[in-house]
């Protein structure tokens, strides 16, 4: 009975650390994000992300580390919905994609 009530006590425990370190990489994807939107001029709608996918993947240095994708939306002239992402592995920002914009969207002068 100790063995199971210790293997309870440790998985518990992976899925605190998972949780905590979820909420952080989470807040790291919308800082991101939020900053890649002020870069490019457009809008960042709804000021959140929505994780996509989740895998391991190994660095550059070939450690096993959590790859998240973090889908969010923008919009570049405030009535359109534009998707973009942002990709993390473990604590790092790997990818971050605000796709093509609309002809429509550039100014010709």
């Amino acid at each position: 009975m100790f063995s199971f009530e210790l293997a309870a006590l440790i998985l518990l425990c992976l899925l605190g650390w998972f949780w905590l370190d979820s909420i952080k990489v989470r807040e790291l994807g919308i800082q991101a994000a939020r900053n890649a939107c002020r870069r490019e001029g457009v809008q960042f709608l709804d000021e959140t992300v929505s994780i996509s996918t989740l895998r391991l993947a190994r660095d550059a240095d070939g450690r096993l580390r959590l790859r998240r994708v973090y889908d969010f939306e923008f919009s570049a002239s405030g009535d359109d919905r534009q998707c973009g992402s942002v990709m993390l592995l473990g604590n790092e920002v790997t990818m971050l994609d605000i796709g093509p914009r609309r002809a429509s969207e550039f100014t010709l002068h």
